[in-house]
């Protein structure tokens, strides 16, 4: 079953076209483009869990059977969660880890934070190489420089020999001060390559070229764990891409939001782990702003997962460092939260016989009861089937037939074995999810000191309006976003992506004179080598971009901030600094000294189409009214009410709807309770806001 639309009813008048894929849990979507015109059509398919490129392919089928000339697309870019999965599901390689003689058990130490302070129960995840492929050499530089004691090349030949008897498909070379010192690290990795052919070598002075090494380790090993299976799918994806007659080669968007290249990717795996939420959070971003919110939560609800990220005067946040299934990895992305609450999502009893809802999901196989694909657990799209939320008969205009009696009978069978009744389990269901979305919510805004009046709630994903008014309601935001085609969204992100990559040289010192000039001399270097990537990737002069920063504390810090602009005197530097202290710590101390950490260079290159405004739709509000249905807006709120059935496609702009009402459209539905309204602006995106008490 695949499902092709358009969002823009408009035609296309030359054929080259620049398309964006996001392989999401449930379903995956495609969004194509005319590059002269601006029209815009999206695609819909199932994601196929087992080989994600299948999927890709299946949607592709569909651009070429709607009349595009696979010939004619110049730009192919995909956002995906094929390593994300691999992690969770501890699916990767067998790794080996070569590392300075000593520190082995770097990966096993770790860190002294417990995941969770009182609960011992929980532990953390184990290594993913096992102590016994943890190799240890003799080589040693001191922070400073000075070679302590010189590499051993026969100890690496004979590590190698050891890890080809294992079978390793992938080996990390991690030595304690190769952030600052590569030779050994780089050395070692030419003895590897040549005693292990075809052996992906990740060495940490590429990968993660920064000062503390528990994280630069966990970052390496990671990357060189994912590095074969990540190639063998961009491969698989190129080869089907090719087959179908698409002479574009595939670029995949990474954990800043950024794209980049095939061959790059393959070198660098770790960096797609957010590869789809990142995307969202690019494209949600333009377009709160294009409407006039700068600030904004982003909320993306797909099948399996919810998605949130904080975005202020238009970008989005960014954070160096996160957990991914408990395995820290070090490197810039976007800073966005994830949670196991999705459309699939399943509905259980404890022991206690208390209710819970996810982290578990049917996802795109078997999937909800309701879609008729052999689920056979009630899920979030179970309940709000039940509740008449969604449309009773079929979802994506009629392609995807839903059996809502089916839906019901699981709801009852949850009510049966906890003695309640039917609506109240359905309702329940939903307000834990709701209740797990806000705490997300809370934890990426409240928690950071912003008050959420001033923000709008971005919605999108399947499942994102369904949800968007509750969760809302929950947190205190006064507005919610929906944009076009909300379904789609992270394709559309993916076409908002440039090129992108960071450089970064640790050079822990104290600022001075002399260390400032050191600083703007790995500025340079770093530049310079960020210009000849983006020359490899086959971007104009023009359209390059380069973003200095420097990575800075107080002496006696634990951790850095970040200081952007193309600074080259040192007083100017440090007032920048102190701006940014008071921002993110709310204080600044002009007489301590301080330290400089990092510098960094981020190359961009600029190759995305801006965001367009949409062509004007007429029409009236009668006119876009499908009719009425009885739909349980939730306990607390109307029970069931007679709802206003609206098609989207043909609201107008400014049109106005009083609650309570349903908006349909193709890959999403919007709610809204009695307490809001919602109006169409001129991006064509429905503006919700709650009524006045």
């Amino acid at each position: 079953m695949g499902v092709v639309f358009q969002d823009m009813v408009y035609r296309m008048t030359q054929e080259h076209y620049r398309i964006g894929v996001d392989v999401g849990g449930t379903f995956t979507d495609l969004s194509l483009i005319n590059e002269l015109t601006g029209a815009l059509n999206n695609f819909k398919t199932p994601s196929t869990p087992h080989d994600p490129s299948e999927a890709i392919e299946n949607g592709l089928k569909l651009v070429i059977e709607a009349g595009f000339d696979p010939k004619a697309i110049a730009h192919f870019g995909h956002g995906t969660t094929v390593a994300t999965n691999i992690i969770i599901e501890r699916k990767g390689s067998l790794t080996g880890l070569l590392t300075t003689k000593g520190f082995r058990d770097v990966l096993e130490i770790a860190r002294q934070q417990r995941p969770h302070l009182y609960d011992y129960s929980i532990h953390r995840p184990v290594p993913l190489v096992e102590r016994w492929l943890r190799i240890e050499v003799p080589e040693r530089f001191t922070a400073d420089g000075d070679e302590i004691v010189q590499l051993d090349e026969s100890a690496v030949r004979t590590a190698a020999a050891q890890f080809r008897a294992a079978g390793v498909a992938a080996v990390a070379v991690c030595f304690v001060h190769s952030y600052r010192f590569d030779a050994h690290e780089k050395r070692a990795g030419d003895i590897l390559r040549d005693e292990l052919p075809g052996i992906p070598i990740s060495l940490s002075s590429d990968v993660q070229p920064e000062f503390r090494e528990f994280e630069r380790f966990s970052t390496t090993v990671m990357n060189a764990y994912l590095t074969p299976r990540i190639a063998a799918y961009l491969d698989r994806l190129m080869y089907r891409s090719r087959d179908l007659g698409i002479r574009a080669v595939p670029h995949t968007v990474h954990s800043n939001g950024g794209l980049m290249s095939m061959e790059t990717a393959k070198a660098y795996p770790v960096r797609t782990c957010l590869s789809g939420p990142a995307a969202g959070v690019v494209g949600a971003a333009q377009v709160a702003e294009a409407a006039g919110f700068p600030n904004a939560v982003t909320f993306d609800v797909g099948g399996t997962s919810t998605d949130v990220s904080l975005v202020l005067n238009g970008r989005g946040a960014y954070t160096p460092l996160r957990d991914v299934a408990g395995y820290p990895i070090r490197c810039p992305m976007l800073d966005v939260h994830v949670i196991g609450a999705g459309g699939g999502s399943i509905a259980w009893v404890d022991d206690a016989g208390a209710m819970k809802v996810g982290p578990h999901s049917a996802g795109a196989v078997p999937g909800p009861v309701g879609y008729m694909r052999g689920g056979t657990e009630p899920t979030i799209t179970d309940a709000n089937l039940h509740m008449g939320r969604l449309n009773p008969v079929a979802l994506l205009n009629g392609a995807m037939p839903v059996d809502r009696t089916a839906a019901t009978r699981v709801v009852l069978e949850i009510a049966a074995n906890i003695g309640v009744a039917p609506d109240d389990v359905a309702d329940g269901i939903i307000r834990i999810a709701v209740a797990n979305m806000a705490r997300a919510i809370r934890s990426v805004s409240i928690e950071r000191g912003c008050d959420l009046n001033d923000f709008a709630l971005v919605a999108f994903g399947g499942a994102g309006p369904l949800h968007a008014t509750f969760v809302a309601d929950e947190v205190g935001i006064p507005t919610v976003l929906v944009p076009e085609a909300p379904g789609t969204m992270c394709a559309r992100g993916v076409l908002l992506s440039n090129l992108s990559r960071s450089f970064v040289k640790s050079h822990v010192t104290a600022l001075s004179d002399a260390s400032w000039q050191e600083v703007l001399d790995n500025a340079a270097s770093l530049t310079a080598e960020a210009e000849e990537w983006l020359i490899s990737e086959g971007v104009h002069e023009g359209l390059r971009q380069f973003v200095r920063v420097i990575e800075a504390r107080y002496l006696g810090q634990n951790f850095e901030v970040r200081v952007e602009g193309d600074m080259i005197d040192k007083d100017a530097f440090m007032q920048a600094f102190y701006r940014v202290n008071d921002e993110v710590y709310g204080y600044h101390v002009q007489d301590r000294e301080i330290e400089i950490v990092n510098a960094r260079v981020e190359a961009i290159g600029n190759i995305a189409r801006p965001l367009e405004e949409p062509p004007i739709v007429t029409g009236t509000v009668e006119g876009a009214r499908l009719g009425t249905r009885l739909v349980h807006m939730g306990q607390e709120s109307d029970g069931w009410a007679e709802a206003g059935i609206y098609d989207r496609a043909k609201l107008p702009v400014g049109a106005m709807i009083v609650g309570p009402a349903i908006v349909e459209e193709l890959t999403a539905t919007t709610v809204l309770p009695s307490s809001w309204t919602a109006t169409v602006d001129n991006w064509r995106n429905i503006i919700l806001t709650r009524k006045a008490a």
